[in-house]
């Protein structure tokens, strides 16, 4: 499939509206596989946006904002003000429905053999806990995404900024992100905007001080 071209289209950086919820899913799964479409990879079409983007865009909907162009919504930047508290959040209020929803892999199958749809199934059972010193210095959190027809022209960054001039209004002293270590064109896209890439194993962790 050829890729999706740019958009020649003016692009305008808003707030999220409760309205933009399934257009959230949507980017998020077609931006699931290191910055392309996971589509093909997902039975579940929501599955992906259960565990990545909506309970942000829910819960903290202040600290949500979208890319719109003239063919719709096709990028969004969503956060967390307090990482630990939101964590704790979810722990109860959102990932008991959905353990109930998906449940584990079975123990027969070994992890390396596990579908991407198991490998997310885990992750709902067993959700990535954020370090305390992480989260002492740095304790706000970020996801963006954007299509490939919005992934140029600066409207990633555009998107950062409104997050991080929220989160500085907010009082945050610093946020963080995680990264694939496959998803190479996301890691030159932070280093690229001024994030500091921390060690971390098993991972790609950048973060960026808000207090200057």
């Amino acid at each position: 499939m050829a890729p999706e071209p740019a958009s020649t289209q003016p692009v305008t950086i808003r707030a999220y509206q409760p309205a933009d919820l399934d257009a959230v899913y949507r980017v998020c799964l077609q931006t699931g596989r290191n910055g392309g479409d996971a589509t093909p990879l997902y039975r579940d079409h929501k599955l992906l946006g259960d565990v990545h983007a909506a309970p942000y865009a829910l819960f903290e909907p202040s600290l949500a904002f979208v890319a719109e162009d003239a063919a719709g919504v096709g990028g969004y930047v969503i956060g967390a003000l307090d990482t630990q508290e939101f964590e704790a959040r979810l722990e109860r209020d959102w990932w008991p429905k959905l353990r109930a929803e998906y449940p584990e892999p079975p123990a027969s199958v070994p992890e390396g053999q596990w579908t991407p749809e198991q490998a997310k199934a885990h992750l709902i059972h067993h959700p990535w806990v954020t370090p305390g010193e992480l989260a002492g210095r740095y304790p706000s959190e970020l996801h963006i995404n954007l299509v490939p027809r919005l992934q140029s022209g600066g409207h990633g960054r555009r998107l950062i900024a409104a997050l991080t001039d929220a989160l500085r209004r907010r009082g945050s002293r610093g946020v963080h992100l995680n990264v694939l270590p496959t998803n190479v064109r996301a890691i030159g896209f932070y280093r690229h905007l001024g994030f500091t890439q921390l060690p971390a194993a098993g991972g790609v962790v950048f973060a960026m001080d808000l207090t200057g």
